[in-house]
């Protein structure tokens, strides 16, 4: 199988590129970051051109995972944000359908679709009331992807991420709460520490994603890929500080951030069906995402 994986320097990507050579895949590179890796192609940061991913070579799968994924960005810059998560994923869509048209093309989109669910768990059907730009955006993503498949037949497939985290994630709640730790005591966190997430691990992740590739039938539609756990932040945070074996304070100062939802959890059936069983679980996610922290130091 040979694969694309557009945005290969990010977290998700980098981690794409090393599970499917792993698996024997032939991979390929693309991001505006440059790789002396010989199946690298480099893009530019302005006016992107991705026809020139798929003019000379022919993909079976083209993953997109650039763009951008920050929810205080969106607000401050709606219109990068736009042109990263909206008009770039047009730009690869329009790129297959000239030269490639046979390829899968899967995007990440995100859980901010939905906002604040009216009801728990949340199904690919639930209500969508995104509660920031970044979250219209990666909606107006999903409907791209709708539409190529219905009106150009292009085989396309969205990903409902939830709270993703592992070795490289630089950013969101874990590499904040190890960044204050180092800095300041006693730590001050935004919320109540009752607001919930459904964390998953980057190789649950990964496993769900080479699940949908084989099984999904790729006409547009959009599939849940999460744990399907809820776990308060509150928890996660006592369970980040307890591994880290330190006597820390910890208090929320109960402001929500713009944008922020308050309760998450996935219902995974419909990935669950192609066989999908998540396999490692919040505490011992964050012990390796900490040892992987400590190697940085």
């Amino acid at each position: 199988m040979k694969i694309l994986i557009i945005g290969s320097s990010g977290f998700i990507g980098s981690h794409c590129i090393k599970y499917f050579l792993e698996k024997q895949c032939d991979v390929w590179q693309a991001d505006i970051l440059p790789n002396n890796d010989k199946k690298f192609i480099q893009l530019k940061e302005v006016d992107t051109d991705f026809t020139k991913l798929f003019k000379n070579q022919k993909f079976d799968v083209c993953i997109n995972a650039s763009g951008s994924a920050n929810v205080g960005f969106s607000f401050n810059f709606p219109s990068i944000d736009f042109n990263l998560n909206v008009t770039n994923v047009q730009k690869i869509l329009n790129a297959i359908k000239e030269f490639n048209s046979d390829c899968k093309f899967i995007n990440f989109s995100s859980a901010a679709v939905y906002g604040n669910p009216d009801v728990l768990p949340i199904n690919e059907n639930s209500t969508k009331k995104p509660l920031s730009p970044y979250g219209v955006h990666k909606l107006q993503s999903e409907e791209l992807l709708k539409y190529y498949h219905a009106f150009f037949g292009i085989k396309t497939c969205s990903l409902r991420v939830f709270s993703a985290y592992g070795e490289g994630l630089e950013k969101q709640l874990f590499w904040d709460l190890y960044k204050k730790y180092k800095k300041e005591q006693p730590i001050t966190l935004f919320g109540t520490g009752n607001e919930s997430r459904d964390f998953i691990y980057i190789d649950d992740l990964l496993q769900g994603l080479e699940l949908i590739i084989t099984n999904a039938n790729f006409r547009g539609e959009s599939i849940n890929l999460s744990s399907g756990i809820e776990t308060s932040i509150g928890e996660a945070v006592r369970v980040f500080y307890y591994i880290l074996n330190e006597n820390i304070v910890f208090n929320f100062n109960g402001e929500v951030r713009q944008g922020d939802p308050l309760n998450w959890r996935a219902d995974i059936t419909k990935i669950s069906n192609f066989g999908f069983t998540p396999k490692v679980c919040i505490k011992e996610g964050l012990k390796k995402y900490i040892h992987w922290l400590k190697e940085l130091e």
